[in-house]
């Protein structure tokens, strides 16, 4: 078991520190989150209001737990990745294979939901 764990974490870790996925996710942040910072900053430091009013409400916005940024800077991360990077094969595949997986997970988790309403409905008219 260790083993298989000690292993695994490599693997992830090696896909993480990979500098082509890096370069992408710092790029993608930039383009989802980094300007608000810098907007923020800049305005702050030149005591440029409007400057402070957008970087600070898109950074209010951005801390929300329901903001969808983190799964925008991750597509974006991986459409650069597969546009700047198309020979980096490796990288695209655990990619490829990850979102087969979710994929997979989805369509059991609906065919799931798709049974559970019928054994409802048998047990509540007192059929078994």
């Amino acid at each position: 078991m260790n083993q298989k764990l000690k292993i695994l974490l490599q693997k992830i870790i090696r896909f993480i520190a990979n500098p082509r996925l890096l370069l992408c996710l710092a790029v993608a942040w930039m383009i989802t989150n980094g300007w608000s910072y810098v907007l923020f900053a800049l305005g702050t430091w030149r005591s440029i209001p409007w400057m402070v009013s957008v970087g600070g409400a898109y950074l209010a916005f951005l801390w929300l737990p329901v903001s969808p940024e983190k799964l925008a800077t991750v597509a974006i991360a991986m459409a650069l990745l597969r546009w700047l990077f198309p020979q980096d094969q490796q990288t695209l595949g655990v990619l490829r294979e990850m979102g087969e997986k979710l994929k997979e997970s989805i369509k059991k988790k609906k065919a799931g939901r798709r049974d559970a309403p019928a054994e409802h409905k048998e047990n509540a008219s007192g059929e078994e």
